[in-house]
Formats: C-alpha cells, structure tokens, sequence
C-alpha cells in the first residue's frame, strides 16, 4: 500500500489548497501542514510553498506529483481490471475501426462476440480518419499505428507486415523489378498520403517516393486496382493475404519490406472506472486475432503449386 503521507500529498495539490483537501479528507489544515512538512523531512526536499488558501509546487514538488499520479492511477486501473473480470459486460459499446480492416476482420466475428456478451449494445462505426475518441464518446478504437497519444492508453493485437505486391496480369504486361530502384518505372499505387513508402532489408533502409497512378483516398481502391492489374501496392498481409495465397496477387522483391514499427492497436481514453464491455471487447479482439494467419512472422502465405 502506498504510504499514507504520498496519498495526502497528492490530493492537497488536486484540490488547490490545505482547507479544500482536508475537508475533502476530513483533516484540519494544520494537521495536512504536518503531515506534509514530515513527508518533506523524510525526503529531505521542499515541495511546496503553502498557505491554508494557496499552494505553489517546488520543482521537485512538481516531479513527485506526477509521478504519485500515475501510480494511483495505475493501481485504479488494475483494481478496475480485476472488479471487471467479475461484472456481466452489459450497456452501450460504440467501436470505430478502419473501413477494409473492420469489414475483412472485425464484422465477420460481431456476431460471436455478442453470443458471448448479449446484454453489450454494440455500435460499429468504419472510417479510415483518426478520430477524436473523447468528443466523438468511442469507447474503443481499432488503429494501425506505431504512436499512442497520451491520454489513450493502448492494447497490442497484432503485428501489420507490410509487402509489395501485383497481379500476375501486371507482371506479365510489365518486367518485374529486380532491385528498388527499377520502382521508378513502374505503376505505383498508394492512397492519398501513403507515399513515399519506407521499405526495409534487413539493415538497409530505402525511401521509394513518386505519384500513384490512380489517385484515391480509399486503402480498399488501391488493392482492388492491384487486383485488376493496374500497378505495384504495399499492402498488409490481413489485407492481401488470402489473395496471395490464390495467387490472384504476387509478392514481388520479397527481401524488402515496410518497417515493423506500424501495428495493430486497441485504444481507449486513460480512465479509472471504465465499463466491463471495453475489456470483454478488447479480450475479444486479441484472441481472434492473435491466432490469425496474417499475425504470425515468417514469409508471407504463398500461391497454390499448379
């Protein structure tokens, strides 16, 4: 348990001054003063500049709060955690998810969720913009991304390997490229802000920019364009997967790759308190999706032998 002084410290400078905190606490102000200036002894630092009406954090005042903060905030969540695991999932749970993803991957496992959890009232929203979770009240987002804000707090579903990509239709009509720079004479296709592509082998690094051939603000257009033979993508493998493996799309300079730095995410605003369906939904989220094909390492899943 966290020493009782730390607690008090914290919460005088929350409520903005000695008279707020101890009523709040049920301590008279002289009795906060004390206790603050004991936990100051103890330390062997000043951490405020006090009066009953006014506090004012010292530098090193400042640090400790913060960091108190975030344990009494880690210690709400995993008490949180645990209650959850006893409460029925039940209410109101709006989702958003990326377009192609939450319709190749989410919406075909909805239905056995809600088996699982039926009093979850669930709302699924696809978009492909990043949107605002507070102002927009999701609970849970669905993201591809290599940064977590602040205020989110995210859970790691699965790896997003990234490989180039074309028809065996495109291949035919055009000499496959043999190295990276071959790239500049091909059809590339990318939706709006997806170029220049970072590629990676092994150490080495390449920048690959130019213009698509077809200009999209659809992920889904792009591999439908590859599809039909119109030029080279860098798609992920839960997108192109199963097409690679009906040899209906080919990996082309297969030893280079987009960065692992990009996966898949569940976020959800920092909160203590957060309703049992969040977690039941995101506990949902990695057991369909740790044991997906796309998920795993290794090469990606290879044509059919004719």
């Amino acid at each position: 348990m966290m020493d009782p002084d730390y607690v008090l410290f914290a919460r005088a400078i929350d409520a903005g001054s000695l008279s707020a905190a101890g009523r709040m606490l049920n301590i008279s102000p002289a009795m906060m003063s004390k206790r603050i200036s004991r936990l100051e002894a103890r330390l062997g630092v000043r951490l405020v500049h006090r009066t009953t009406r006014r506090l004012a954090l010292t530098e090193d005042g400042a640090s400790l709060h913060r960091d108190i903060v975030a344990i009494l905030e880690a210690i709400e969540q995993a008490e949180d955690r645990v209650n959850n695991r006893h409460r029925a999932a039940s209410g109101p749970l709006r989702v958003s998810a990326p377009t192609s993803f939450g319709r190749l991957h989410v919406a075909p496992h909805v239905g056995r969720f809600l088996d699982n959890h039926p009093k979850v009232e669930l709302e699924l929203n696809l978009t492909d913009a990043y949107e605002d979770l507070l102002s927009q009240r999701i609970d849970v987002a669905i993201r591809i991304t290599n940064d977590i804000p602040a205020h989110l707090e995210g859970h790691h579903l699965a790896a997003n390997r990234r490989i180039l990509c074309a028809s065996p239709a495109y291949l035919a009509a055009h000499e496959a490229p043999q190295n990276i720079a071959d790239l500049a004479r091909h059809r590339l296709l990318a939706a709006d802000g997806q170029l220049p592509w970072r590629l990676v082998n092994g150490r080495s690094r390449k920048l690959v920019d130019g213009r698509s051939h077809v200009r999209t603000n659809s992920s889904e257009i792009v591999r439908e364009l590859a599809l039909t033979g119109t030029g080279i993508a860098l798609r992920s493998l839960w997108d192109v997967g199963v097409l690679l493996g009906e040899g209906k799309l080919v990996q082309i300079l297969d030893r280079w790759e987009g960065p692992d730095d990009l996966a898949l995410y569940a976020v959800h605003p920092r909160a203590a308190g957060r309703p049992a369906a969040v977690d039941a939904f995101i506990g949902f989220l990695r057991d369909t999706f740790g044991n997906a094909p796309w998920s795993k390492g290794g090469r990606p899943i290879q044509p059919p032998a004719r």
